[in-house]
C-alpha cells in the first residue's frame, strides 16, 4: 500500500483532535502520543506485519500507530482503556485512511481484564504500550491469546532492557525469565523522546518477541513461575534459601534444586526458564502443592 503524507497524524493533527475530543495526556494513564509519522511508519516496518494480517494494539490511544497499521493494508483490534478517546477511533480512521473502517475494531476495555478479541484471532501484536503495566500487559497477551505469533512492543528503555537480558547479566530477572516462557525477545529500536507528546521523561525502546513453544516441563506453568517469582524475590539469596519458602525448607529446597541437575548455591539471576522448570518438576516430585497453603 502507498503512503499517503496526510494519512498519519503529525505534531498539529494530534493537538487538534485532542483539544475536538476535550482530551489532556494524563500521567496516570500512561498517555504519550506518537506525533511522528517516519518513527510510525518505521515502527510498523519493523513489526513484519503484512497486508490482510490480523494486528491487536493497546492503548491506541488518539490512533497515530493504528493508522500506520491500516495504512500498510492490516486488519486491526484497538484495545482502548479511556472512555473518552475509545469512541473516536474509528471516525479518525476513517477521516486519515479512507476505508480503512471497516478493517478496524475498537475495544473499550482494561487490557489486562480482556480475555476474548472479535473476529478473526490476531497473529500479531504491535503497540506503544502504556509504561506503568507494560510488562503485565505484554505477558498477559502471551499468555492468553496463542494465536499471538510476533510481538512488537515499545515500552520504557530501561524495562526493554530487562526483557531481552539473558541469564547472568545483572538486569535479568522475572520480566526476563517469564517472556522466556513464550518467546524470544530481542531490542529492536531506540525511540527519543521527542517523537511524543508530551515527552516523557525517559527514553523508549521497541522490543520484538517471535512466539516460539513453551519449555518441555510436566509442571504447571503457573508453579514454574511461582518459582521463577521466589527466586527472585530477594536477589542475594542462595536459590535453597529464596526457594525454601516454597519447599519448606533450605534442605528440602537444596535436594530439588540439585535433582535438576543445578547448584543449591547459586542464585536466580544464573538460571534459564529450562531450569525454572527441572526445579518446579523436582519440586512436584517431592509433594509440594502446586498453589501456596492459604496461610502463606
Amino acid at each position: 500500500m502507498t503512503d499517503s503524507p496526510n494519512s498519519l497524524l503529525g505534531p498539529a493533527q494530534i493537538r487538534e483532535l485532542a483539544a475536538s475530543f476535550g482530551i489532556t495526556p494524563t500521567k496516570s494513564k500512561g498517555q504519550n502520543f506518537l506525533h511522528d509519522a517516519g518513527t510510525v511508519r518505521k515502527i510498523v516496518r519493523t513489526s513484519g506485519v503484512v497486508p490482510g494480517e490480523r494486528v491487536v494494539e493497546v492503548g491506541p490511544g488518539l490512533g497515530s500507530l493504528t493508522l500506520g497499521l491500516l495504512e500498510a493494508g492490516c486488519s486491526v483490534i484497538a484495545v482502548e482503556l479511556d472512555t473518552e478517546l475509545a469512541p473516536h477511533l474509528k471516525a479518525t480512521a476513517e477521516r486519515f485512511v479512507p476505508g480503512s473502517a471497516e478493517r478496524l475494531d475498537v475495544v473499550q476495555g482494561d487490557a489486562l481484564e480482556v480475555t476474548e478479541l472479535p473476529g478473526e484471532q490476531p497473529t500479531a501484536f504491535v503497540a506503544n504500550l502504556p509504561y506503568n503495566v507494560s510488562v503485565p500487559i505484554l505477558l498477559t497477551f502471551l499468555e492468553r491469546f496463542e494465536s499471538l505469533e510476533k510481538i512488537l512492543v515499545m515500552v520504557q528503555l530501561e524495562v526493554a532492557e530487562r526483557i531481552v537480558a539473558t541469564p547472568g547479566s545483572k538486569i535479568y530477572g522475572v520480566p526476563s525469565a517469564k517472556a522466556a516462557w513464550y518467546a524470544s525477545a530481542s531490542k529492536a529500536m531506540r525511540v527519543g523522546r521527542n517523537v511524543f507528546w508530551p515527552a516523557p521523561n525517559v527514553d523508549s525502546a521497541l522490543v520484538y518477541l517471535e512466539r516460539r513453544p513453551a519449555p518441555e516441563t510436566t509442571a504447571p506453568k503457573r508453579f514454574v513461575f511461582r518459582v521463577v517469582d521466589a527466586a527472585f524475590a530477594q536477589r542475594r539469596k542462595t536459590l535453597r534459601q529464596a526457594l525454601s519458602g516454597i519447599a519448606g525448607s533450605a534442605a528440602q529446597a537444596a535436594i530439588a534444586i540439585e535433582a535438576a541437575g543445578l547448584d543449591s548455591s547459586a542464585r536466580g539471576e544464573t538460571l534459564n526458564i529450562n531450569d525454572f522448570a527441572r526445579i518446579a518438576e523436582q519440586l512436584l516430585a517431592l509433594g509440594i502443592p502446586t498453589e501456596p497453603s492459604p496461610r502463606s
